[in-house]
């Protein structure tokens, strides 16, 4: 079968998660374990990957029993409470907070701050339970408001201050419908409103160049492992601006997908390495295009 096969060239990890799987690595090259909070990927093919070098993941109360070992905090970043409980145990701690988050975490503690005297509420666009909007409800000392959709805006107090801030890796397009929703309904009740670009523009920028390359393909292959908030996103950004798109997160690929003369584009989100990305494209070469 005659296939034009192209890997899109902005998907594999972000910036952030290269950083925490290097500093793991370095760590593992001479130490036989290490501890990560949480799974440092959302990726069950990478983690396997970094546990056979000695990677164990651990949860809260795990890290609440060890003592004087060293944790990897991965890229979506942590609330105050864990950096106290390490301090309390005698744990060393990798700190692989995502700048960009960390940068988040700063500006909502400090908001959080100035606008809770006054009765304010601290909005944060993202899905419930994530690791990265735990951190950063964690930095409003729990008080935080998390919202997934603009129903959910609708039992905020906007007579009194409201400020919106984004998980870092959520939709632009659907954030900024939600910041004009929050807008309206806070001119309404004559209060103040304030909303902050809080998404990464690398993940940003990734969105606006997946849609193109979603749309100029037949078929479109989206590596990711479904746990992946980030990879839920981007699926469905390349649904919409191309309904063949497949999910693949077990690297099989269903039968009878494909027609000849077809173009088949590969891409994947934040948490999906690029070795992957990599070996899928070699599987429809020598599988498919070459099989006899």
């Amino acid at each position: 079968m005659n296939l034009s096969i192209e890997i899109d060239p902005g998907s594999g990890f972000c910036n952030g998660v290269v950083r925490a799987v290097r500093k793991a690595e370095s760590y593992l090259s001479e130490h036989d374990h290490l501890y990560s909070l949480g799974a440092i990927v959302h990726n069950t093919q990478e983690i396997a990957r970094l546990a056979a070098e000695g990677l164990q993941i651990i949860d809260n109360e795990r890290m609440a029993e060890i003592r004087d070992e060293v944790v990897l905090v991965r890229a979506h970043g942590e609330p105050p409470s864990t950096y106290s409980l390490a301090e309390r145990n005698g744990i060393t701690i990798i700190d692989c907070t995502c700048p960009v988050v960390l940068q988040l975490q700063k500006k909502i503690a400090a908001t959080y701050r100035r606008i809770h005297r006054n009765g304010g509420t601290i909005v944060i666009y993202g899905k419930k339970g994530h690791a990265e909007v735990n951190g950063l409800v964690g930095h409003t000392d729990g008080n935080a408001v998390v919202v997934e959709n603009i129903p959910e805006v609708a039992d905020i107090d906007f007579s009194k201050p409201v400020a919106l801030f984004s998980q870092t890796t959520k939709d632009t397009e659907e954030y900024a419908a939600l910041t004009a929703e929050c807008r309206r309904r806070s001119e309404e009740c004559g209060g103040q409103f304030e909303s902050y670009d809080t998404i990464c523009k690398q993940v940003a920028g990734r969105h606006a160049a997946l849609a193109g390359f979603a749309a100029r393909h037949d078929v479109i292959l989206f590596v990711s492992g479904r746990e992946s908030s980030n990879g839920n996103v981007l699926y469905n950004l390349c649904r919409k601006h191309n309904p063949r798109t497949w999910w693949i997160d077990d690297g099989r690929i269903p039968e009878g997908l494909f027609h000849d003369g077809e173009s088949v584009g590969i891409c994947g989100a934040t948490s999906t390495p690029r070795w992957q990305l990599e070996e899928l494209y070699l599987h429809l070469r020598e599988n498919i295009v070459n099989k006899q």
